[in-house]
């Protein structure tokens, strides 16, 4: 963990790299065209054909091997519906192109988290207050500990246990971040102004129960049990799936934590440079960053969120570039190395901070 900007970096240091910055951005964002969209759309295609085929194969396969295609196939088309469509449309990376499909601000997705919910706990306030300590919610999300800043308690010790049941029910975990609970109970938040979000986030998690535990499996008569147990197993590896994609995102050994008074009067600069900092990345390949819906570079989408994110990959090198030329760390790495800091962060921070002694 560290605070605030390199201190080895001058002011017009961090302004040029701002300028540079803008840059990789506009020769990006000035020839967005029709590849973006056939992208877009072919994965929305691909999503839609995995998420009939998964369902056909629940409700009239036989035997366990279908079973699990089945459960594997869904599971993909939630995952893409969740990461490579629903985030990134979300995000308004592609309302240049009009498509009402593709509109951020009417976009629902598939999973328990209201689409306008995310847009204001996710869009506005994550990506504003990144890795701001008391600003950013996303960090630990209210309930883990992940830097020596936040304030230890007794709950912490069960901390292994909170991550593992917020990993299994991510999509409760994103749904419910815009509730603000914390401040509803100190005062902070009006009554009918909480009630309306609870409201918000109870309709959509019944919707989604309705469809994926009363809807399909009465609508598959005797295969009732094994449509019903499909359908969890695959919210179930979607959630774990992208609960660690996020994770890895943002919670890796080396990522920076600000505290607000470090961040007063920053400019573009100083706001790019935080981003960069605050974030990490994932290797892999072509398939890889897709299922992660491209936040395998977690980095390049903090800088410029919303430029089309399967654009990320050939941006990537000149920003790890600009990395190596002003000496700041590029946090990235395989999966299992990423994830590993993680962990070795969350089970860090489980335990108190140790007493100081006297003259210490």
């Amino acid at each position: 963990m560290s605070f605030a900007k390199p201190t080895h970096l001058s002011r017009d240091q961090i302004d040029t790299l701002g300028h540079e910055l803008d840059a990789i951005r506009a020769s990006v964002m000035n020839t967005l065209g029709q590849a973006d969209v056939d992208h877009m759309r072919r994965m929305i295609a691909i999503c839609r054909a995995s998420e009939v085929g998964g369902r056909a194969l629940l409700h009239f396969g036989v035997g366990p091997l279908s079973w699990v295609a089945g459960v594997l196939a869904l599971a993909n088309a939630k995952t893409l519906d969740n990461m490579e469509i629903g985030h990134n449309v979300m995000h308004g990376q592609y309302d240049w192109t009009g498509d009402p499909a593709l509109n951020s601000q009417t976009f629902e997705w598939d999973i328990a988290c209201d689409g306008e919910q995310w847009r204001h706990s996710h869009n506005v306030t994550h990506h504003t207050y990144t890795n701001i300590l008391g600003k950013d919610r996303d960090l630990g999300y209210s309930l883990l500990r992940v830097t020596g800043a936040q304030r230890w308690k007794p709950r912490h010790w069960l901390q292994p246990i909170a991550n593992l049941l917020l990993a299994m029910g991510f999509q409760y975990g994103v749904g419910s971040h815009d509730l603000e609970l914390g401040k509803y109970k100190h005062g902070a938040i009006p009554k009918p102004v909480f009630k309306e979000r609870l409201n918000r986030f109870l309709s959509k998690t019944a919707k989604q129960w309705f469809k994926d535990y009363a809807l399909f499996p009465a609508l598959a008569l005797w295969s009732a049990p094994r449509v019903l147990a499909g359908n969890f197993c695959a919210n179930l590896i979607r959630n774990l799936w992208t609960y660690v994609v996020i994770f890895c995102g943002h919670f890796t050994e080396g990522v920076s934590i600000y505290r607000e008074e470090d961040t007063r009067n920053e400019t573009r600069g100083d706001w790019y440079l935080r981003q960069l900092q605050g974030s990490s990345n994932l290797t892999g390949g072509r398939v890889f960053h897709i299922m992660t819906g491209h936040l395998s570079h977690q980095i390049e989408h903090h800088l410029f969120p919303d430029m089309p994110a399967h654009r990320y990959v050939e941006i990537a090198p000149q920003v790890q570039a600009l990395c190596a030329k002003y000496g700041l760390f590029y946090n990235t790495g395989s999966l299992w190395k990423q994830y590993g800091t993680v962990l070795k962060r969350l089970f860090t921070h489980t335990l108190p901070p140790k007493p100081q002694t006297l003259g210490a």
